[in-house]
């Protein structure tokens, strides 16, 4: 029996006009994707503006959904698409590369086990690549998968691929980005897209697509060794009456009705089962899960990132807000916060500003006490700052009203995140990670 492909998210993006939306669309007709009739329209409406390919084909058509990317000829929001190879099952998130939205990227980002960045080979390194790949590193994205495209207007040279390599190697090893593959492309005639071209010998590296089909995926087996996190969204207690068809049927529904009570959420990491010993955060409690339940449905334990019910030996206070930890494993709780953020709001945020912080379910008020520095993009350095603007990425601490189980990103791209909201519209900040 053939195991089923392994799920891989990864995200796209990059400056506007270096082809990332011809990237895209090139990846997914190349790749089996697209429909019959979505094609034949897409054939359609590039020859009638009279687009020239070998294929005839404008693949930007193929991903730019909205109108108004289409007339603007830019991506705008974040595209989630889905397509399957004979290796793996793929979840795209195809993110806007213009700089008013980079901010969305972050969105993109967040679950994606690689990023692929493009840049025009012609261009190199521009700021909105180092604004893209420090949003990368900021988020601790595994695996990072530079496209330097149009390749086939530089007459597939090495030469003057080379440089450009040079320069994305020096901007990701002052990031920090680890595992960073650097793959020369022609999106618009496919070359190393797919399959890998005759019309690059020097480049020995694997295509795109054959890179993202071996990178290694966070799997459920790995997310299975985290420490168990479940911040509680909601309880569940019994609504109405029991019908009398149901009484009749079990007799004994109405007593365990009586007594039933859930908390439930997605689990943010980790596995839990039935007998195992947990602690319920902010009370420090510790008691024992009686049931695990997936739609209604009793099991002996699940894992993330599944949504489930999770009953409780004791009376323990687990509303919305609270997270259950498995037992050992208590975080440090915590009424400040050593901060990156990424800004995403249009006013800038400074010293002293009154927030709330949203942590997993729980939302809390805080003020900002000190705005420590600010990434400059240009030389990659760390600069004092008294604020910060939209789109910059910066430090900051933050004073909290009541303690939070925080955890360093590193250790945990779940418990070490967090949304910084504006107290008086709602109206979200900052996206932020807990330093470490």
């Amino acid at each position: 029996m053939t195991a089923a492909p392994t799920l891989f998210r990864f995200a796209t993006a990059g400056s506007v006009d270096d082809g990332k939306s011809t990237l895209v669309g090139r990846l997914l007709h190349d790749s089996k994707a697209i429909l019959a009739d979505q094609l034949e329209q897409v054939t359609r409406t590039s020859r009638e503006r009279g687009f020239a390919s070998s294929e005839g084909i404008d693949f930007a058509l193929l991903t730019d959904g909205l109108r108004a990317e289409r007339e603007q000829g830019i991506t705008i929001d974040v595209a989630y698409r889905y397509f399957a190879t004979a290796a793996r099952s793929f979840i795209l998130a195809d993110c806007p590369g213009h700089v008013q939205y980079t901010r969305n990227m972050v969105t993109g980002a967040t679950t994606a086990d690689a990023v692929v960045v493009l840049i025009d080979g012609r261009k190199g390194v521009l700021e909105q690549t180092r604004r893209h790949l420090a949003v990368t590193a900021l988020l601790r994205v595994p695996h990072v998968v530079v496209a330097v495209n149009k390749i086939d207007l530089q007459d597939y040279a090495e030469e003057a691929f080379r440089p450009v390599e040079e320069q994305v190697r020096a901007v990701t090893t002052e990031l920090g980005l680890g595992d960073v593959h650097v793959v020369p492309v022609s999106a618009l005639e496919g070359d190393n897209v797919v399959e890998r071209s005759p019309r690059t010998p020097w480049y020995t590296g694997p295509a795109l697509l054959e890179l993202l089909e071996t990178l290694p995926a966070t799997d459920a087996e790995e997310r299975e060794q985290e420490p168990f996190r479940l911040p509680v969204q909601l309880v569940l207690r019994p609504q109405g009456g029991l019908s009398p068809a149901l009484v009749a049927d079990d007799p004994g529904a109405v007593e365990r009705l009586r007594d039933y009570r859930a908390s439930a959420g997605r689990i943010a990491s980790g596995a839990v089962r039935v007998g195992d010993r947990v602690q319920v955060l902010p009370a420090g409690i510790t008691t024992t899960v009686t049931a695990v339940e997936i739609a209604g449905v009793a099991v002996d334990g699940a894992a993330a990132p599944q949504s489930v019910a999770v009953q409780l030996a004791d009376d323990v206070d687990a509303a919305r807000g609270s997270v259950l930890v498995a037992d050992g494993t208590l975080p440090s709780l915590s009424k400040e916060i050593d901060a990156q953020l990424f800004l995403l709001d249009e006013r800038p945020l400074a010293r002293g500003a009154r927030v709330i912080v949203k942590h997993g379910t729980k939302a809390v008020q805080g003020i900002v006490d000190e705005i420590v520095e600010r990434r400059d993009l240009d030389s990659l350095a760390h600069v004092p700052a008294d604020e910060l603007r939209v789109n910059e990425i910066g430090r900051a601490r933050i004073r909290l009203a009541e303690a939070l189980p925080l955890e360093p990103y590193a250790v945990s791209r779940h418990s070490g995140s967090f949304l910084v909201i504006r107290p008086a519209d709602g109206h979200t900040i900052a996206a932020g990670t807990v330093r470490g």
